[in-house]
């Protein structure tokens, strides 16, 4: 048989079983539809906000998302268009002829990225500078502490309403820069929240410790870390920030919905990292303030120790943070 004939002979039955492929592919395709509810489409797999904050963050994605289909469709299409109409003639095997130095073209390349990369990049520093601005006076602070392998909660409060209780700095809290400390509640004694890998959460079972929310309030994080670098990620917050040790980073969010959202750490951390877990429950700031005195009750006054101190030029040298 001839070379040529080996290869139609070949190519034959991979054409009769391309429809067996693109039926099970629709099968699969509309099979899986049934369960999804396109209706959650828009968000593209990600969870509902619970923050005003939170669709700031899920626009830029959407836009992302956007920019890079239509790139990838762009290229698929160029790619296609090529080897459908120039693929290699049967009758002719001339080389087609080259094209080099075409200005027009190669400046298309050159420029395109640019232009891409230029708007994503606006667009990101926009949104970060924004989702990173503190306020002068937050509602709430807390200061979360990671350490392996759990979480800890300072809530920076004054719970007993007296404002001469706490007035003197917590050396628990000396990781914490002096200008967010000057921003603490008049006579915030505190209370605090501390967790195990073992802890689970009372209503849900979920495991690890819950972190207390009030709704429609402002909450800034302060973020400090025992030992090494962990990551905290509230999941439908769409916003997570390293915990590192000897630096210390805050953002702010305004809780929108009520309910218990999960968390977790989202830095490899070490052997048990897939243990750091942690609850967020957010309800009304009655019942937040009445959960500062049950801890109070408790016995949990004043705070646990917030993490590694950083060095004096550290500890004031961002000054343009607030």
């Amino acid at each position: 048989m001839s070379p040529n004939g080996s290869d139609r002979s070949s190519r034959r039955p991979m054409r009769r079983k391309l429809p067996q492929v693109l039926t099970a592919g629709l099968i699969l395709a509309t099979a899986s539809g049934c369960s999804y509810n396109w209706k959650d489409f828009p968000r593209l797999g990600m969870p509902t906000p619970v923050t005003e904050e939170a669709p700031r963050i899920l626009s830029l994605w959407q836009g992302s998302w956007a920019a890079a289909l239509a790139t990838g469709v762009l290229v698929w299409g160029l790619i296609l268009w090529s080897v459908v109409f120039h693929r290699r003639s049967r009758t002719k095997v001339e080389v087609p002829p080259q094209t080099r130095y075409n200005m027009p073209i190669e400046a298309l390349y050159t420029v395109t990225p640019l232009i891409i990369v230029s708007v994503l990049f606006y667009f990101t520093a926009r949104d970060e500078s924004k989702l990173l601005a503190l306020s002068e006076k937050p509602a709430h602070t807390i200061n979360v502490v990671g350490y392996q392998w759990s979480w800890g909660f300072n809530y920076i409060e004054n719970v007993d309403g007296n404002a001469t209780t706490g007035a003197k700095p917590s050396p628990e809290l000396g990781a914490i820069p002096d200008k967010w400390q000057k921003q603490f509640p008049a006579g915030a004694e505190g209370v605090h929240d501390a967790g195990v890998p073992g802890t689970r959460n009372p209503q849900t079972g979920n495991p690890g410790p819950t972190l207390w929310l009030p709704k429609g309030e402002k909450v800034r994080f302060v973020l400090t870390s025992r030992d090494v670098i962990h990551s905290f990620w509230v999941v439908p917050f769409l916003m997570k920030q390293d915990v590192i040790p000897g630096h210390t980073n805050a953002f702010e969010v305004t809780p929108t919905q009520e309910g218990t959202f999960l968390g977790k750490c989202a830095e490899l951390c070490g052997v048990d990292h897939s243990r750091m877990l942690f609850n967020v429950k957010v309800v009304s700031p009655e019942r937040y303030q009445q959960h500062l005195k049950e801890l109070a009750e408790k016995g949990q006054t004043g705070y646990i120790p917030s993490g590694i101190q950083q060095t004096d030029p550290a500890r004031n040298a961002e000054k343009n943070q607030l």
